[in-house]
């Protein structure tokens, strides 16, 4: 059973009215089970509703997008079942970002980047999971080198910081979940912001998503507050942006986004026609499909 202020995604969203470039990817987005099938780690942090590789195709489709990146969640914790599962249906329409045991072995990371896995995450949120040493990370990184894999980083703006001199260290490249989750009643120009915005100037293996506007504003669902961030980091570094949904929006506590809304918001972010092909198209297929 999902935690009772869990919120499902929505039924039925509406059709959005901007219409995505072709070849366009949803670069972050998740399954959750089914449980029955998939079950949820024990030590997980949250229980969602299942949210099944069917629904989040149906979605695709729907939205107008040709190809999605699947991030595997803490609630599965390192079991990839589902995403594995997910990748072999998607075939050359998916690819995935995995969480992995850092006692991995080379055979197994070989059968993930065979069905599709192009990353590992990485996640520092403090109410998501549990600590883990630093150099548990280091050795994950060492282990996906020989396959090209990239890493994926999900933190909250307050421990950017602190994170700053690790993130430096990892000789690869880097992507960063929801533009570092920064406070947007704090307005673009705020020290906490302009530390993200200086991590991706003197580091050009940073990249990051422009996504989870549902999540950072303060006036759901009117996402206006969120546009001034994500337009920033789209016009400075048109080249390592990326977009995704975050279907089906775990831990959702305000309202549920409604998916055909979150698509609108993008020629807000990413104003022009070039733009817009790098973010949703040129950006994605270079690091997960070149």
């Amino acid at each position: 059973m999902m935690d009772p202020d869990y919120l499902p995604f929505h039924s039925s969203p509406s059709k959005p009215e901007f219409r995505a470039p072709a070849g366009a990817v949803d670069a972050h987005c998740h399954v959750f089970g089914p449980a029955d099938r998939f079950p949820y780690h024990p030590k997980r942090k949250y229980t969602p509703c299942d949210a099944p590789k069917e629904k989040l195709f149906e979605l695709r489709d729907y939205l107008g997008f040709e190809r999605n990146v699947i991030v595997q969640a803490s609630c599965h914790g390192t079991d990839n079942a589902a995403l594995v599962d997910a990748l072999n249906t998607a075939g050359e329409r998916a690819r995935g970002v995995a969480v992995v045991d850092p006692a991995i072995t080379e055979d197994e990371l070989r059968r993930m980047d065979e069905a599709g896995v192009r990353a590992v995450r990485f996640n520092f949120v403090k109410r998501l999971v549990d600590t883990t040493p630093r150099e548990v990370f280091v050795s994950i990184a060492e282990k996906i080198r020989p396959l090209g894999w990239h890493i994926v980083v999900y933190f909250e703006a307050p421990d950017l910081e602190e994170l700053t001199p690790f993130l430096n260290e990892l000789d690869t490249t880097i992507v960063v979940d929801h533009m570092g989750r920064p406070d947007v009643s704090k307005g673009v120009d705020h020290p906490d912001f302009q530390r993200f915005i200086d991590l991706m100037k003197n580091n050009e293996r940073i990249w990051t998503k422009v996504s989870c506007p549902e999540r950072l504003t303060q006036t759901p669902p009117d996402y206006s507050d969120v546009v001034p961030f994500a337009r920033t980091l789209v016009e400075t570094y048109p080249d390592r942006v990326l977009w995704g949904t975050d279907w089906p929006h775990p831990n959702m506590k305000s309202h549920v986004p409604d998916d055909g809304k979150l698509v609108d918001v993008i020629p807000q972010i990413a104003p022009t026609p070039e733009l817009q092909k790098k973010l949703l198209v040129d950006n994605p297929m270079r690091l997960y499909w070149s």
